[in-house]
């Protein structure tokens, strides 16, 4: 982030006479700051007062302010909308490295702190918890049939190409299980599936281990957050990864860009590696259709994204759930925090799990009453005299009003206990 600052400043400079060059959050910054502060015309300008008068426009900005191409939000019904809690953070947090690295390279003057005068509001930072858009049971359950039932007719054929099936049912089942992030099935390599029994490797093919009792280990490369490693995932998508590198035509070594090495990628045909947006952009359309379900639902579009916490959060309700620190090995997350934006607890987990708590039943207590019915026959009972003896186990208690009582946890010291026993 150090040169953001300095090329942000330079394309101000050089830019000032033609707004429509000029970087977005620069472009969105002028008509916000002249409004209330027209004399501010350079960042060395800005004050406290200034960046208050930021963060408060950004706060009241809805959809649409200040863009000149709105057809595509009018047509998602987001025009005039108030900013998602998440937009506002980011509209915050790129001025705030800006003036910081303006401050580091001496670029300007330093007036305020921007990690202060342009921090993200409590009220808006109390709105940002986790909140997965997880897929809804029904048109999961929908899209597992599909994928596992992907025929020949089923391929995207647009232009007339496409992929061998074998290939198309080993990315969808990828999608559907591996619960992995798009770039990183799009680089997993070939031999990425390995299989174990007792944690001693075997062959996939083995005939002497059924299927159920085989462990399919995943070998994940590096990615987003870590470094490479191994999960292990459902059989069916080992099998149908084997499957495609039984008949997958032999490709040339393509370069990895993010490890920056030669590597033989699983997911290569005609010497091309499939495209990351590939799931996207055919294989979710492919399965909706076959599905019968929308492309989009009241979250938002599917996405390759999306399965990832929907598998995630079906681990963490499920009978025998996975824990927070076992999800988060099997994601590959350096963090619990990270993971905790992924698992989401149901509704019906949440209840089973308060009734499993008792707590009614270990707040209420069932108290045996012995009644006097001598005292209640001769009428002593009408002259106040004591009728009812509520059991407590170390003695018994004469107040009528027992279960009203506040006194009840310290009844050895009250004078209505009676200790002896009644005959």
């Amino acid at each position: 982030m150090g040169g953001v600052g300095r090329a942000l400043v330079r394309d101000i400079d050089a830019d000032s006479e033609d707004p429509q060059r000029l970087p977005q959050r620069a472009r969105e910054d002028r008509p916000l700051a002249a409004s209330e502060h027209p004399e501010v015309t350079e960042p060395s300008q800005w004050t406290r007062q200034t960046c208050a008068s930021w963060v408060a426009a950004v706060d009241r900005t809805a959809v649409g302010d200040f863009s000149q191409w709105t057809h595509g939000m009018r047509s998602q019904n987001r025009l005039g909308k108030p900013l998602t809690p998440q937009t506002k953070s980011g509209y915050l947090k790129v001025p705030r490295a800006f003036f910081r690295d303006l401050h580091e390279w001496e670029l300007i003057p330093r007036r305020f702190d921007p990690a202060h005068a342009l921090r993200t509001p409590r009220s808006v930072r109390a709105l940002m918890g986790p909140d997965p858009r997880v897929i809804a049971d029904g048109i999961w359950a929908k899209l597992l049939w599909a994928g596992l039932n992907v025929e020949l007719g089923d391929l995207p054929t647009a232009d007339g190409r496409t992929y061998p099936v074998e290939l198309i049912r080993a990315i969808t089942l990828t999608w559907l299980f591996a619960g992995q992030r798009s770039d990183e099935i799009a680089r997993f390599r070939v031999g990425c599936i390995r299989w174990q029994h007792d944690g001693l490797p075997i062959p996939g093919d083995s005939g002497e281990i059924l299927a159920r009792d085989a462990v399919c280990l995943l070998d994940v490369p590096t990615h987003k957050t870590g470094t490479a490693f191994t999960k292990p995932v459902d059989p069916l998508l080992g099998q149908a990864i084997e499957a495609w590198q039984a008949v997958r035509p032999t490709q040339p070594p393509m370069l990895d860009r993010k490890t920056n090495e030669y590597a033989d990628f699983l997911f290569a045909h005609r010497a091309r590696r499939v495209a990351k947006h590939y799931i996207n952009t055919a294989i979710i359309p492919m399965l909706c259709r076959k599905a019968g379900v929308p492309a989009a639902d009241v979250r938002g579009s599917i996405t390759s994204h999306r399965a990832r916490s929907t598998i995630v959060s079906h681990l963490y309700n499920a009978k025998e759930p996975m824990t927070l620190f076992e999800l988060q090995e099997w994601l590959g997350h350096r963090t619990p925090e990270a993971t905790s934006h992924y698992a989401k607890i149901t509704p019906n987990t949440l209840a089973r799990a308060y009734n499993d708590a008792g707590y009614f039943a270990r707040n209420v207590r069932n108290i045996e009453v012995l009644v006097d019915r001598d005292t209640v026959a001769s009428g002593a009972a009408a002259s106040g005299e004591p009728w009812q003896y509520f059991d407590l186990g170390h003695g018994w208690c004469t107040y009528t009003f027992f279960e009203q009582c506040q006194h009840r946890h310290g009844l050895r010291t009250l004078r209505l206990l009676h200790a002896e026993a009644l005959e």
